[in-house]
């Protein structure tokens, strides 16, 4: 026991319950319903995940102990990687990251499900991914790690917060990994209590700052069944920097909400910033963070890299969110100005940031990257040609079905093996819907923006194609529009275009030659 783990555990009958990693393996036992911390791959459990894996890996366990697995968002990618590695992974939900647990999925070894983030962890606590369990309707176990243990017993979390109090109320165990390696955390974090419908009371945020919950997470002591100290660091990969691509597509945002204040439809401060992670995403943060726009807010998901410039120029007045995934260079320069930076931050539940009605509420501005964005404003967040999951869904249609402005921003083509115009985004259908026609104000790619508000979706086509698909595409996704609308016109069936015998010919090109690239729609 390290004298910073004495320190660390203010409530001093739970040291009676330290264990090691390897102490607890055998509490787990195959297709066992468990839960972890974390929201994109910061904030959650190591020791005892990793001890698991070694205790598969040893004892020629493989496909023999797995889990039905429950976090917020994604989780450690190393971790999880390993334990997709060791199909230790029966069930998963709802967000993930990697490739070798996307291979798992796609391969068929991993049943995955996904959903909106904000409406994962309430449904968790109705007992709807549990309801064929034979024993009880609970999670078995979760792992929740801390920075520490207030006096009262209650946890003082890191750097997310994600569904760890409904996987706490959820669960019939609980084991808290106390990261010794990172700092307290103490004072960050606004919790708020699981409570469910029929008799919840409006959650009281008019302004991006307002605090109502605690600042620490309550949970029962007698739950706890170890408490575990943990040294390990989160690995988030550095993030790429940003090209020419990006910086096009930062400079359309910025001049169009310079227009929309000019316009009268925006306050100078703009409303509450949300931007989704990538490196796209941290573009467009950078890029705002140049712009002349001043005395920001930010109610989001996650707080990247890029926010950091942001928040030293003074330019934002305070951010929310549920997570901040930094990289290790981030990280040091976030504690080495924690008393600047923690000022104007807030960590609350996911079921809190990514709140449908309290982002419509505060009228967020809302920026994310999908796959693929059809000719009518259909986007595809997941699944890559309509079946390779990728990661999921995540928070993006919680901002995007109630922002204010609803903005997708996405390179307009992506290179392939034989064409470096091979695969563009703007399809004539999308494979595969996340976000409809419906939830979609602007469409954004280096070639330019397309404003689609109040547009009847014969055009919104020509809009789309017009400002943002690649030359390479245009005279092909206008010929396919003419085409359609010809055809369809004969059968008076005109309000939204298509050949369904063409609409997915740039797929099925790629599938067959490698680009998307038509010789002829014929």
């Amino acid at each position: 026991m390290s004298a910073i783990l004495k320190q660390r555990v203010q409530y001093k009958p739970l040291l009676d319950k330290l264990r090691t990693p390897q102490e607890l393996v055998p509490l787990f036992k195959d297709n066992m319903y468990i839960g972890w911390s974390g929201f994109t791959g910061v904030g959650g459990p190591k020791a005892v995940p990793t001890a698991l894996a070694d205790h598969v890996e040893q004892n020629n366990l493989k496909g023999k102990l797995g889990f039905n697995l429950f976090v917020g968002a994604s989780a450690d990618v190393d971790i999880e990687s390993r334990w997709a590695d060791l199909n230790m992974l029966r069930r998963r939900a709802p967000h993930q990251v990697g490739k070798p647990i996307a291979n798992a999925i796609n391969d068929g070894r991993t049943l995955f499900f996904d959903k909106h983030l904000s409406m994962f962890p309430q449904d968790l606590t109705y007992g709807f991914y549990t309801r064929h369990k034979q024993d009880n309707p609970y999670l078995d176990i979760s792992i929740i790690e801390a920075t520490g243990i207030a006096p009262d017993g209650s946890l003082i979390l890191g750097p997310s917060v994600g569904a760890s109090p409904e996987l706490i109320s959820y669960s019939n165990k609980v084991i808290i990994e106390i990261n010794t390696k990172l700092p307290s955390f103490e004072g960050l974090h606004d919790i708020t209590p699981v409570i469910n419908p029929p008799f919840r009371t409006p959650y009281p945020i008019v302004k991006a700052t307002d605090r109502f919950g605690s600042p620490t997470l309550k949970i029962n002591p007698d739950q706890i069944v170890a408490i575990v100290e943990s040294t390990t660091l989160d690995k988030v990969p550095e993030n790429t920097p940003s090209d020419a691509m990006s910086q096009a597509i930062a400079h359309h945002i910025v001049e169009f909400l310079e227009q929309e204040v000019k316009a009268g439809r925006l306050p100078d401060n703009l409303h509450p910033l949300q931007s989704g992670i990538g490196n796209i995403g941290n573009a467009v943060v950078e890029g705002l963070a140049t712009s002349n726009f001043k005395d920001l807010d930010v109610w989001t998901e996650v707080l990247q890299d890029g926010f950091l410039d942001f928040l030293e120029s003074g330019k934002i007045l305070s951010a929310t969110a549920t997570s901040i995934r930094l990289t290790p260079a981030g990280f040091d320069r976030f504690f080495k100005n924690w008393d600047d930076f923690s000022s104007r931050l807030i960590l609350r539940n996911q079921t809190i940031s990514n709140h449908p009605e309290v982002i419509r509420r505060l009228g967020v501005i809302a920026l994310n990257t999908p796959v693929e964005v059809d000719i009518y404003g259909h986007a595809n967040s997941t699944n890559v040609n309509g079946s390779r999951m990728l990661h999921g869904l995540g928070g993006s249609a919680d901002f995007l079905r109630n922002a204010k402005l609803s903005i997708m921003h996405t390179p307009s083509v992506r290179k392939t093996k034989v064409d470096k115009f091979g695969l563009s985004t703007i399809v004539p259908m999308a494979t595969h819907v996340d976000q409809t026609e419906h939830d979609l104000d602007i469409i954004v790619t280096e070639q330019g923006l397309a404003d689609l508000r109040g547009l009847a979706p014969k055009e919104r086509s020509r809009e789309i194609i017009k400002k943002c698909a690649h030359p390479a595409y245009k005279d092909l996704l206008l010929d396919y529009v003419t085409r359609a609308e010809s055809y369809t016109a004969k059968h008076k069936s005109l309000h939204e275009p298509h050949i369904l015998r063409d609409a997915f010919k740039f797929h099925t090109n790629l599938e067959d030659k490698g680009t998307m690239r038509l010789e002829s729609w014929d």
